[in-house]
């Protein structure tokens, strides 16, 4: 009897499987299709608009964005936010600057001390959060003010030294007569390669469960196993990386200056929540929020195409904020 009714079980458990996989998928795709499709909707905008425009260009300028606000994202799903990652990159841009001054020898150096200061700053960031129980917003944003106020007592408020051409390509140059699109920036094979690595470790990698995990419901992702604390950490230190290669991007095009990571902050978290991350965690996308990024990007373009003045990206990149959070908490109640 037993082997007669195990198979039609064993098929019923398979079908409700595939069901809830594909359940899943489906509630995916409509949580992040509506991104992509703004994204095209404003580079057809775009190109109307000024059909000699280049579109390349946008990929290329939002790069630092798109991979800060994927960074962004980890923190965001874990159930937390970060606040320093402009100011981190400031200090990458700034920092990099002093210590090369445009010796091209000096350059692996500087990306080795670099990321080390990533890492440190995550992980002071994590250990602030999760083992002295400081609100991640206050915490990140007391690491802020003390990374911009330290490298405006170092530098007094005016960049020293110089970046190197080595340090540069990565934002400022490019491969010439590329296939369709004619030309390939440096700083979109970052893109690429930064979103792969990112994707794989939160929707491929042990890593990633466990940070959806954490941000669901962080009391049973405890008495699951989960070592909460340390995954939020990792989490931080996602992110503070992240920011170090967005600023590795920005000082190859935008050159060195005190204010170079100003308000990307906002912008990483505005693109994460308009690419479809929740306001509470546990929910999110890599693709989206890199999508989420670019389409800031784009927007801005749009402005600027339409000659809108440049103080009106703020109070744009404002109202973004503000949509971007309202439709997250509606989303949250709606949910719930």
């Amino acid at each position: 009897m037993t082997g007669k009714t195990s198979a039609p079980i064993d098929r019923v458990s398979m079908e409700v499987t595939e069901t809830s996989t594909w359940l899943r998928i489906l509630r995916a795709a409509r949580d992040t299709t509506p991104i992509f499709l703004i994204l095209l909707a404003l580079l057809v905008a775009i190109h109307i608009q000024s059909p000699a425009y280049n579109l390349v260009s946008i990929f290329k300028n939002g790069a630092p964005l798109a991979i800060l606000a994927a960074g962004q994202l980890f923190v965001i799903v874990s159930g937390e936010f970060d606040l320093s990652v402009g100011s981190l990159i400031t200090v990458v841009v700034t920092m990099s600057a002093s210590i090369s001054k445009g010796d091209p020898d000096k350059t692996l150096m500087v990306f080795g001390v670099m990321i080390l200061l990533g890492i440190a700053v995550g992980l002071v960031n994590g250990l602030v959060v999760t083992r002295l129980h400081v609100p991640s917003f206050v915490a990140t944003l007391g690491m802020m003010l003390i990374l911009l106020g330290g490298v405006n007592y170092i530098t007094g408020g005016t960049p020293l030294g110089d970046l190197p051409s080595n340090f540069r390509t990565f934002g400022r140059d490019e491969i010439k007569n590329f296939p369709v699109l004619g030309t390939l920036p440096n700083s979109i094979i970052v893109l690429i390669v930064a979103g792969v690595v990112m994707y794989w470790l939160l929707h491929r990698a042990n890593f990633g469960r466990q940070i959806y995990a954490v941000g669901g419901n962080a009391r049973a992702a405890d008495l699951a196993g989960i070592d909460v604390a340390g995954v939020r950490t990792l989490a931080f230190i996602v992110s503070a990386l992240s920011a170090v290669v967005a600023g590795i991007l920005l000082g190859g095009y935008a050159g060195v200056s005190v204010q170079v990571g100003k308000g990307y902050e906002f912008q990483a978290i505005s693109a994460a929540f308009i690419g479809g991350a929740a306001l509470t965690g546990g929910r999110g996308s890599v693709a989206a929020a890199i999508a989420g990024g670019l389409t800031m990007q784009a927007l801005f373009a749009l402005l600027n195409v339409l000659g809108y003045p440049q103080e009106l990206r703020d109070t744009v990149q404002g109202v973004i904020v503000i949509a971007a959070v309202a439709y997250a908490s509606y989303r949250f109640r709606r949910a719930s």
